[in-house]
């Protein structure tokens, strides 16, 4: 696991919102008496969704405050997790999938999509609206190769149908998320291939299955090898 660092430039400051901080105060609450200390990720998650998709330092700290816990004990915790993201990041932070199902589907080709619409892996584009980083598995094998954009799952994916997400994005429009393709969820490509016969489907009646012969019957009796 590669060493993870604060970034260099940080915040002055950071206060939980009045609605955050209530939100926080419930998460605690859920815990018994001397267990409070594990409220530190979803505590950290919040914190991080309200300085823009990055942990400051302010941040950690301020959870370390309200949780009563030492602040190298909650570095630890945000230093530890990819999830928690230690310098600033775009309005639509991608987490692009490297690891072996997503590389023979063509991820490659998809990070060099990155590479020339957003540039440097960890760098924020001028604007501020892209950041990219490579993760390992986000658990959505079945539609590699596949992209995570802030919340959302993007499957299924070419090298033209993210290069058309990301201009999407950068216009202001919402792309759909999910497979790219015509593919229900991770139903079978062309729909699906099993249990199609309708008989299967049709709703009988408690006197109609009583009627039907036992398994390995047919109507003239029980069936001989």
């Amino acid at each position: 696991m590669s060493v993870r660092r604060l970034a260099e430039k940080q915040l002055p400051s950071f206060a939980f919102t009045a609605d955050n901080l209530e939100w926080a105060k419930a998460q605690i609450a859920k815990y018994p008496p001397g267990r409070q200390q594990s409220a530190v990720i979803p505590l950290l998650w919040r914190a991080q969704d309200q300085s823009g998709g990055w942990l400051p330092q302010k941040a950690i700290e301020a959870v370390a405050e309200l949780l009563g816990m030492a602040k190298i004990r909650v570095l630890e915790v945000a230093t530890f997790y990819t999830m928690f993201n230690l310098a600033p990041v775009g309005r639509f932070h991608v987490q692009f999938c490297g690891t072996t199902p997503c590389l023979l589907r063509g991820a490659d080709e998809l990070k060099k999509v990155l590479h020339r619409a957003i540039g440097h892996e960890n760098e924020v584009t001028a604007d501020g609206t892209f950041s990219w980083v490579e993760v390992e598995c986000l658990g959505a094998c079945v539609n590699a190769p596949m992209v995570q954009i802030n919340a959302d799952y993007y499957e299924d994916l070419t090298a033209e149908s993210l290069t058309r997400i990301l201009i999407d994005l950068a216009a202001g429009k919402m792309p759909k998320p999910g497979p790219q393709i015509d593919r229900q969820n991770s139903a079978p490509v062309g729909g699906p291939n099993t249990l199609t016969d309708p008989a299967i489907y049709r709703k009988t009646t408690p006197s109609q299955e009583a009627a039907m012969p036992p398994p390995g019957t047919d109507s003239t009796g029980p069936q001989r090898n």
